[in-house]
């Protein structure tokens, strides 16, 4: 294996020889926004000049999922897309730590010692300085300050980005999208909100009801967006497809628990299970909800369609 090749780590277990030695950061970088591509910039240019790998820290779960079971905050982005948002950023490596009852036992001390020195042999961390850790929470930008003196690395404070005045944050692009704000969520993200994932089979249900649709499962806690979405549709050939989407439980048929990402492309009659698909929200059209009957809901989706092409077509009004 190439040690300086890309890569994506899962777990401490898998960390080998070459993998010691960098500069690393620590976060959950959901959503990759544009306040997480300052640090990783800063990252990039400490471990530059340390002429080291820069390596990113994520947890899985996020540890407030951990805490908090489904009653957590809705994912920006999923692991797959976190990793290759990271990468594309221009890191060499992520780290994928699990949490779970034996890591979030650690001390601060322990934590230092197992993950950071004994794992990756860090020269210099890039941390923000109200990161805490430790089953204790003694752990704080000042102990990593200390044992950094004691043990032969260096720590140095992440930069906040505002924009307009507005700190940029997932938590705050998360309540832009839940609201439909989708204009705003891009100032934010530096780029449209997007969900990526692989088109599954499905009951074929739309197909019947002559909305045949492309169903990706997000499998995650929640969704940051509910509903029905004008969407355009990247392939992995290249190709770009208008449509709208739902978001949801789809109450009408199953009512699941976990929430389903179904596509419906217009003029688009090609089988495409398996492809990978990167969907690109740009309104929203309605909320989510369940219908009487199927002949009431195949009603509401051909007024869904009208409106979508309506959108494309620049005569949408919100």
């Amino acid at each position: 294996m190439n040690p300086a090749a890309h890569a994506f780590i899962r777990g401490l277990h898998n960390l080998r020889p070459w993998h010691r030695g960098c500069v690393a950061t620590i976060g959950s970088f959901d959503g990759v926004h544009l306040g997480h591509q300052a640090i990783l910039r800063q990252l990039i240019a400490v471990a530059q000049q340390h002429q080291l790998p820069a390596v990113v820290i994520v947890f899985e779960p996020q540890p407030h999922e951990f805490f908090s079971g489904d009653k957590a905050p809705a994912r920006l982005m999923r692991l797959r897309e976190k990793v290759q948002a990271l990468l594309a950023a221009g890191v060499a490596r992520v780290l994928c730590v699990q949490f779970n009852d034996a890591l979030r036992n650690l001390t601060a001390e322990a934590f230092i010692e197992t993950v950071l020195l004994d794992g990756l042999a860090i020269k210099h961390l890039v941390v923000g300085d109200d990161f805490r850790f430790g089953c204790d929470r003694r752990g704080d930008f000042a102990l990593l300050q200390k044992v950094g003196s004691e043990r032969g690395f260096g720590v140095t404070d992440t930069c906040t980005l505002e924009i307009n005045g507005e700190r940029v944050s997932s938590t705050r692009i998360r309540q832009l999208l839940e609201v439909g704000d989708f204009a705003h969520a891009e100032t934010l993200l530096g780029k449209p909100y997007s969900i990526s994932g692989r088109i599954a089979y499905g009951q074929q249900l739309g197909r019947k009801l002559g909305v045949p649709t492309a169903n990706v499962h997000l499998r995650r806690y929640r969704s940051p967006l509910h509903g029905v979405f004008t969407v355009t549709v990247k392939f992995a050939d290249g190709s770009v497809h208008q449509g709208v989407a739902n978001v949801g439980v789809r109450p009408t048929v199953t009512g699941d628990k976990k929430p389903l990402l179904e596509v419906h492309l217009f003029n688009f009659s090609r089988k495409v299970y398996g492809a990978m698909i990167d969907v690109i929200f740009h309104a929203k059209l309605r909320d989510e909800k369940k219908f009487n009957s199927l002949d009431e809901l195949q009603a509401q989706l051909q007024m869904d369609i009208a409106q979508g092409q309506d959108f494309f077509r620049g005569n949408w009004l919100s």
